[in-house]
């Protein structure tokens, strides 16, 4: 079965959900419209001239570099719909997750809830399904872009894709889709554990590779996704992770130190002209999300390891608490 009927069959499961989609269709119509605009064109130039031959509308590689058919059409409409489905996607992985690590009296309220209506299968497939959303969209984004490169032999399909990068606009890079395979493990190793809800996390992972470790995700026969859990700053596994907006993921206090602030002041201190250590993006700092979901899985797969770097770290947060009050205490005393 071609993607393009694969996809659309299933947005259709996905229909009362009234869930954003990339207009695949649509997108391979813009395409074939401007092949055929631009074969008509070229035909009618060289039918003045004998001695060139007709071209065949066939060919896939008859559209000019610069084409004002697609790059005025195809990339608008592209990043639009890009655009909707990561702003959904996250938005309800938010709330699916503000559910599930609820604290305090909303967390007795939503499991006397889902004991009471019995949601708690209904939370895990929600899960479930967006990830299989996230995943499947960025299948038909690469795909699209793949098919718009080859209709006019060009590699401008893979700039606009860094480009969507650049603008945090893909859906791979989504803390939440970090949190929500997370998720699905937690559930899986806890002791709520179903038949059913077993059957719905084939697919998701905890690896470890010479020590190191990964989240695996594998929903289909033709895409894997693995997440790095290792830290580029400290060169060890992530602890008290965060994701900063560029997709990035590293230790908190490693951030801080990164972002030139301190634990007590936090990551929304960090200056905006700050710069991701990896990627060198500036202004990725305030928006940083805490990983909770994936803390609970490293602490749970990793006790010792955990235990060890709680301990250090508990030492250093009460130094720097220390230094940051003796320091407010000596500005206010004017010493």
């Amino acid at each position: 079965m071609k993607f393009c009927k694969k996809y659309q069959e299933y947005m259709q499961t996905q229909d009362q959900k009234k869930l954003p989609a990339v207009g695949f269709k649509n997108l391979k119509k813009i395409l074939k419209r401007c092949r055929t605009d631009t074969t008509l064109s070229q035909n009618s130039h060289r039918s003045q001239s004998s001695s060139l031959p007709l071209i065949d509308p066939s060919d896939s590689a008859i559209c000019p570099h610069h084409c004002p058919v697609c790059d005025g059409t195809f990339f608008p409409s592209l990043l639009k719909e890009m655009s909707e489905v990561v702003g959904c996607f996250n938005k309800r992985a938010r709330k699916l997750l503000d559910v599930h690590l609820a604290t305090g009296f909303r967390k007795y309220y939503v499991w006397f809830k889902d004991k009471v209506q019995g949601n708690h299968g209904a939370l895990v497939k929600e899960g479930k399904d967006l990830v299989g959303y996230a995943i499947i969209n960025a299948i038909a984004m690469r795909k699209i872009l793949k098919k718009y490169d080859k209709v006019h032999y060009s590699k401008h399909g893979q700039a606009f894709r860094s480009q969507v990068q650049s603008m945090h606009m893909e859906i791979l890079q989504s803390p939440w889709l970090c949190e929500l395979i997370a998720f699905h493990i937690n559930l899986r190793e806890t002791t709520m554990n179903t038949k059913k809800t077993s059957e719905l996390f084939e697919g998701c992972s905890l690896v470890f590779k010479d020590g190191k470790p990964s989240l695996s995700c594998e929903l289909s026969d033709t895409f894997k996704l693995e997440i790095d859990l290792t830290c580029s700053i400290c060169l060890d596994t992530v602890f008290d992770s965060v994701s900063l907006t560029c997709g990035h993921i590293f230790c908190y206090m490693c951030a801080c130190k990164s972002g030139s602030v301190t634990i007590v002041d936090g990551l929304k201190a960090a200056r905006h002209t700050s710069k991701c250590p990896l990627c060198r993006e500036a202004g990725v700092y305030e928006g940083a999300l805490h990983l909770d979901e994936l803390n609970i899985l490293l602490s749970r797969s990793c006790p010792k390891y955990w235990e060890e770097r709680l301990q250090h770290e508990r030492v250093e947060r009460i130094r720097q608490a220390k230094e940051h009050w003796e320091s407010q205490s000596r500005a206010f005393l004017g010493i």
